[in-house]
């Protein structure tokens, strides 16, 4: 089965593909050459998955598509970065200004639990199913490591003495929220298909 995944992240098609089974292939924007931003102007990480998902569909005269929105809910900011984690620095920030802000607002604050959570939506004839991951951590004082990719150098997953940064891609796609949504979605193919 192949599905045209409504992203052009290469860090989160490389995360979905090597968690997927066999017989399940996964295209990205640039694989279709589709060019055009998908909007991103809902207020929550569900609002903003099921746009993209929606709106590339729509845009493709009613292809079968799936997206995802991702963001980092940090529980003493009151669940900031949340919805708004990709450009919390700014419109064209970076991963490091993200990071950067994040610690600056955590510094002396005790609570540091936080969760990634991913929302999957598949879109097929109109009609949407949503799919959630969540992985609770802990933001760190300091980033660490050079793997992944975003607020991965300064969140350590509950259970684990290593940051997302620190691990290799297979050890983290264990334990993900991205997985977890994953999982999710596949099995829910699996039962319909």
């Amino acid at each position: 089965m192949n599905m045209i995944f409504a992203t052009s992240n290469a860090h989160k098609v490389e995360e979905i593909r090597a968690v997927l089974p066999d017989g399940f292939t996964v295209q990205s924007l640039k694989d279709i050459g589709f060019t055009e931003e998908l909007p991103e102007t809902q207020e929550t990480i569900e609002g903003n998955s099921l746009q993209k998902a929606q709106t590339l569909s729509e845009k493709l005269k009613g292809i079968t598509c799936f997206s995802e929105d991702t963001g980092l809910e940090i529980d003493a900011l009151d669940g900031r970065p949340g919805v708004y984690s990709a450009r919390y620095a700014g419109p064209s920030a970076t991963f490091a200004d993200n990071v950067a802000k994040v610690l600056a607002e955590m510094e002396g604050l005790e609570n540091r639990r936080a969760r990634f959570k991913t929302v999957i939506t598949y879109y097929t004839g109109g009609q949407s199913v949503q799919f959630t991951g969540l992985c609770e951590g802990t933001i760190l004082t300091v980033p660490r490591g050079t793997e992944g990719f975003g607020y991965d150098p300064i969140f350590m997953p509950e259970g684990c003495n290593l940051s997302f940064a620190e691990m290799r891609l297979s050890d983290k796609n264990q334990i993900s929220h991205r997985r977890k949504a994953v999982d999710q979605f596949l099995a829910y193919l699996r039962r319909s298909g």
